[in-house]
């Protein structure tokens, strides 16, 4: 059982200041601030700044930041500007081989060390062939790891493929949750392209559901009641969210932080998910 929710993933342009000031009261599950694909290269350096600004804010999300791929030079500029105080974790696009995760994990552990932070989530994209095919291992590549992203778009275009609707993209849409489930992590299911069709949304998520997905890559915020209410949290999700409240609860009393869950190191942003779960229904 993850200790947070993945149903909702909001893409929020990094180089907008009024998008990213707006992130603040998005009720998504995840608030990911972009620094990929929708900044031109020329905006990178202004949206690094930008993003790392708005890190020390309230925000009503997890709130994690879409960095540029492994293979680009800016990853790594990406990672010196935006690893502070405030940041849950990265989305990684473009993810082909477990060697890109473990390299970026030891980068992340570096920068924790000497800014004394707390450890940060990694959520790979699988857009590629390569990074269907090597799911398993991806998800095994660091601990960090709980969730990964799938993106059929970019994984349609490696495979010169045209259109959605294809058996291609239909079986690797239905395999990365096979894949991440193995690894004991969740999918996160690709965006629905089309704002003007809330059915056609209900019928995607639906359908992402019924392959296993946990949640769905959202890229405007009227599409979170739809995404939220056919991803509702199943009785065992309940289960553990109460779980999370009792203990941590029980914890502060007694004037301790975070504590040890089944396994799972349970703190106040955990709590908070819980809590939001519950007075959501």
């Amino acid at each position: 059982m993850c200790a947070a929710l993945y149903r909702s993933l909001i893409f929020v342009p990094g180089n907008s200041e009024r998008f990213v000031k707006k992130a603040q009261n998005i009720a998504a599950d995840v608030v990911c601030l972009d620094l990929e694909d929708s900044v031109r290269s020329s905006d990178k350096a202004a949206a690094r700044r930008l993003v790392k600004g708005a890190l020390g804010r309230p925000h009503k999300g997890r709130v994690f930041v879409r960095t540029n791929a492994p293979e680009t030079p800016e990853i790594r500029a990406d990672l010196e500007s935006v690893v502070h105080r405030g940041l849950d974790g990265i989305v990684v696009p473009k993810v082909n081989t477990p060697a890109q995760v473990r390299a970026i994990a030891r980068r992340l552990s570096t920068l924790e060390r000497a800014r004394k932070l707390e450890k940060i989530e990694i959520i790979p994209s699988i857009e590629s062939a390569s990074g269907v095919v090597s799911c398993v291992d991806i998800v095994g590549a660091s601990p960090r790891v709980h969730a990964l992203v799938f993106g059929i778009f970019d994984l349609l275009h490696d495979m010169s493929i045209e259109g959605k609707d294809t058996a291609a993209g239909e079986f690797a849409r239905s395999i990365v949750p096979l894949y991440a489930r193995a690894g004991n992590a969740v999918a996160i299911d690709s965006i629905w392209q089309n704002l003007d069709s809330a059915a056609g949304l209900a019928r995607d998520c639906r359908y992402g559901r019924s392959l296993g997905y946990a949640g769905k890559s959202v890229i405007h915020p009227d599409q979170l009641r739809t995404v939220h209410r056919v991803f509702a949290p199943s009785r065992a999700e309940l289960s553990w969210a109460k779980k999370v409240i009792e203990a941590y609860e029980a914890s502060a009393v007694r004037k301790r932080g975070a504590l040890r869950l089944d396994g799972k190191m349970i703190d106040e942003v955990h709590y908070k998910q819980a809590r939001a779960l519950l007075d959501a229904l």
